[in-house]
């Protein structure tokens, strides 16, 4: 009698993060392109965020395409404490780290490109820093989106850093993301329908430009 081959099981996601800071002042910022993926998400999905006092940020709930249960989030803690409000939701919906889709800003990756991974390291990341060691484990899926270097900046000038994340697109960037946002709502709607190891294939071989229609 032989034995069936066991296959890998299907990762999908049921809690999708999005990382930013909250207050006017980081709207539209590159750190805060997490938070401006789960707004497209929320207007792509009609699954409208709300205040949630209980999760320490905006949350929503609803069905997504291909018609299972899925949750929204974005953190109101700012960036460095986003893991206590990613617990908070973990905890009460009794959901495995696996399950936890965070999508944040990587300058190492190019304007137009996306990176999907089924677990790593922070990479520098304090959002990322936090959803580690507040689920006790780097072994959950999350979707980076490049956001670039600033020109010609030191690779250890650290002001020129924080200046660059925490400054705003320029329109041409800005009209770039808009199709870069429409895409990363493709690689999730594929890693919830065929789970994120065969997303991975589309989302980390393409890269967006402003051709793009």
């Amino acid at each position: 009698m032989t034995e069936a081959v066991t296959q890998p099981a299907l990762v999908i996601p049921q809690l999708i993060v999005g990382l930013g800071n909250p207050e006017a002042k980081y709207n539209q910022t590159r750190h805060n392109i997490g938070f401006a993926a789960m707004e497209t998400l929320s207007r792509s999905w009609r699954i409208p965020l709300a205040e949630n006092r209980k999760f320490q940020g905006e949350y929503g709930e609803g069905i997504a395409p291909g018609g299972g249960k899925i949750r929204l989030l974005k953190p109101l803690t700012y960036m460095n404490r986003s893991g206590q409000a990613i617990q908070a939701v973990t905890s009460w919906y009794k959901l495995p780290p696996e399950s936890v889709l965070v999508i944040y800003d990587d300058m190492d990756l190019p304007l137009g490109k996306t990176r999907l991974r089924l677990s790593g390291s922070a990479g520098g990341h304090n959002g990322m820093k936090s959803a580690i060691a507040h689920l006790g484990t780097q072994n959950f899926p999350r979707l980076r989106i490049g956001i670039g270097k600033p020109k010609g900046a030191a690779n250890n000038d650290d002001s020129d850093t924080v200046s660059y994340v925490l400054g705003r697109f320029s329109a041409a960037e800005n009209q770039l993301m808009s199709f870069v946002l429409q895409f990363v709502v493709e690689c999730i709607e594929l890693s919830l329908k065929h789970g994120v190891e065969k997303a991975m294939n589309v989302c980390n071989s393409r890269t967006i430009n402003n051709s793009e229609s």
